[in-house]
């Protein structure tokens, strides 16, 4: 307020016997200037809950994806801005990555599970990413969500995806909530078995002593493992439980070898002991393995058939692995439409530093604010 009285004093001339004040030209532009970067601050304010990669040059250019965390355990708050980063610069989408925020502080707050801002960008996106865990968001955000599929427009869902909500009973979106059992029946289950094909049902492989190898299925899409081979993705989260086999049309694109970890576990390691050669474990988890990547289609009651591509991996560690990056940046082509245009071996080098944090309830970095991920 000090600088605008100043600007104010300066260009109002006060007569004693006369109450008009005449402003000059000059000053009035300065006023304007100042009203128009008030403005701005006041969007800045808003836009400081999530953060925008604007596209490089690439393919992708012209196409908007949305990444959409707020998970407690899997560091989806890392996993997503480098995932954006990656297909920002190398590749040329432009990328809006959303976080979940605490109302109070506007900090990233994984734990508040009501509240995450600027889903309406999704009006303009092109693909939904989504990664997040038991979300109970307010109608206006649930909204977006809703609207967006009812377009039938491409969905990846990542890892907890499968049981991304968990809407209280008696709200208006309650139906997308995980194992959602009422009127509307062709929600049962909620939004991970309707859309992306599964809902939370188990660990598979034992938590945080199990990690994951991926091995191609057999007819897999080609153009989403391409440049992938048995054993180049690997996972430090454990292999889902999903039920056989997948509903509808889904088809696998990648199963999950279950690995036995041989070093002894250390909570201080981001990878908790387990490494990539691990054995695998012998006996049913392997017989047969689950499925961790699978495509469909979804179908949101009352709207348009849409594309999906799921997979059951995706932890901030799990970005790690040039294989994993590879199918979640191939799977973004194919989810688009341009399967055509992805290359032999797909750039997916890191953006930046990238130092992941290991999964767990409460590990989340206190006090990180979106602009915290800018790109480098």
């Amino acid at each position: 307020m000090d600088r605008v009285t100043t600007h104010r004093n300066d260009i109002y001339k006060t007569n004693e016997d006369h109450a008009m004040q005449r402003l000059s030209i000059n000053t009035a532009w300065t006023m304007i200037v100042i009203a128009a970067g008030t403005l701005a601050a006041g969007s800045a304010t808003a836009a400081d809950q999530w953060v925008v990669y604007n596209g490089f040059d690439g393919p992708g250019k012209g196409k908007h994806v949305v990444l959409v965390s707020g998970d407690e355990e899997y560091r989806s708050e890392e996993a997503l801005p480098q995932l954006g980063k990656i297909l920002a610069k190398h590749h040329g989408f432009k990328c809006t990555v959303l976080f979940a925020i605490n109302s109070k502080t506007g900090e990233i707050d994984p734990n508040d599970r009501s509240n995450i801002p600027g889903l309406e960008a999704l009006k303009t996106a092109d693909l939904m990413i989504i990664a997040t865990r038991f979300r109970d968001l307010h109608d206006d955000q649930m909204q977006h969500i809703d609207d967006y599929l009812k377009t039938g427009k491409p969905v990846i869902g990542m890892r907890t995806a499968t049981h991304a909500f968990n809407v209280a009973k008696g709200k208006t979106f309650s139906h997308y909530g995980n194992g959602y059992k009422g009127e509307k029946k062709e929600w049962s289950d909620g939004f991970g078995r309707l859309v992306l094909g599964e809902k939370w049902i188990s660990h598979h492989g034992s938590h945080k002593n199990e990690s994951t190898r991926g091995l191609i299925a057999k007819g897999a899409e080609k153009s989403i493992v391409r440049g992938i081979a048995d054993g180049d993705i690997w996972a430090p989260t454990d292999v889902y439980g999903v039920r056989l086999p997948l509903p509808g049309d889904s088809k696998p694109v990648v199963f999950g070898q279950v690995l036995v970890r041989k070093g002894k576990r250390d909570n201080a390691d981001p990878f908790f002991g387990m490494r990539s050669d691990d054995e695998p474990l012998v006996g049913k988890k392997n017989e047969p393995m689950m499925p961790v990547a699978w495509t469909k289609t979804y179908q949101a009651p009352g709207g348009k058939t849409g594309k999906v591509f799921a997979t059951t991996m995706g932890s901030s560690t799990d970005l790690v692995s040039e294989g994993v990056r590879r199918l979640l940046v191939n799977a973004t082509y194919w989810s688009v439409g341009m399967e055509k245009q992805i290359p032999e071996k797909t750039n997916v080098s890191i953006v930046g530093k990238y130092k992941p944090r290991a999964y767990g309830f409460g590990s989340f970095a206190k006090g990180m604010k979106p602009s915290d991920f800018a790109m480098e």
